[in-house]
């Protein structure tokens, strides 16, 4: 039975999106591979480990909201050492393709791959993965993929370009826990989830929690928490025409002023203008 499902969602001259469901677990080895193309995947759910040739990052933790970046040629591996499966939207690259469509975005002298293995589910990312997410649960067309893939090419290399590469080892005894974490947040996100009971699940103190959960994921857990209800609450938005106060308490937010004040500040408009530009 294969463990790797490929869906082509859409296509053009030069790139791909595919929806990649993969069931891999703890019983299944990592094996190298290779890409093909520049890659830009969205993780949608689950979690995995992923490590590549050529960054000296090590290996980084792949949760959702989080980016997976790839270089053409590159070698990699995605391993699933504490919990099975993971789903990502993933943006294929053709070098040609690539490279005219982010030119404009590197400084002169950058070099013209990826200096990091992944981007946070950072603020500046934000609207283009809540995007994403609405669009693969719509009925976009394939120009308004393939702007977006544009688009988010062009983030990502200024997102990946703005900063050192991130360089967060990952101890093997810290990703278990921080894992059943990430795994309790996305099944969660709407409920009154604490640090306390966080790091309580994950078996650590709060202060060790809080310091491996931001070194593995790249921001603090009350900032995923908030994150993952933003993002579920963007795609409704587009997707459905449920009251706006509803939504926002559906999703996790105490009141709709909360909601509507921290949706602005991730979007940068209110959750109203946002559904009404879908």
């Amino acid at each position: 039975m294969a463990k790797i499902a490929i869906n082509r969602v859409a296509a053009g001259a030069g790139w791909t999106v595919e929806d990649v469901i993969c069931s891999h677990g703890p019983d299944d080895r990592p094996f190298e591979e290779q890409h093909g193309r520049f890659v830009i995947a969205i993780v949608t759910g689950g979690s995995f480990q992923y490590r590549a040739s050529g960054v000296s990052s090590g290996r980084e933790m792949m949760t959702p909201g989080s980016v997976l970046l790839g270089n053409h040629g590159q070698c990699f591996e995605c391993g699933h050492e504490h919990a099975a499966g993971d789903r990502c939207l993933s943006f294929h690259f053709t070098p040609e393709y690539f490279e005219s469509v982010t030119a404009g975005v590197r400084g002169r002298g950058a070099r013209e791959t990826f200096a990091r293995l992944r981007l946070p589910p950072v603020r500046e990312l934000s609207p283009l993965v809540a995007q994403a997410t609405a669009a693969f649960r719509g009925s976009a067309d394939g120009a308004a993929w393939e702007e977006l893939a544009v688009r988010l090419a062009m983030r990502a290399v200024e997102v990946d370009s703005g900063g050192p590469p991130s360089r967060s080892a990952i101890a093997g005894s810290a990703v278990a826990p921080v894992t059943r974490a990430i795994r309790t947040i996305e099944r969660r996100s709407s409920e009154a989830l604490t640090l306390t009971g966080l790091a309580r699940l994950a078996g650590l103190s709060p202060f060790h929690f809080l310091r491996t959960f931001e070194s593995l994921t790249g921001v603090t857990p009350h900032q995923y928490v908030i994150r993952a209800r933003l993002r579920q609450a963007a795609a409704r938005l587009q997707l459905e025409s449920s009251k706006i106060l509803d939504l926002a308490l559906e999703c996790g937010f105490g009141d709709v002023s909360n909601f509507n004040r921290t949706f602005r500040a991730e979007f940068g408009v209110s959750p109203r203008q946002y559904r009404s530009r879908g």
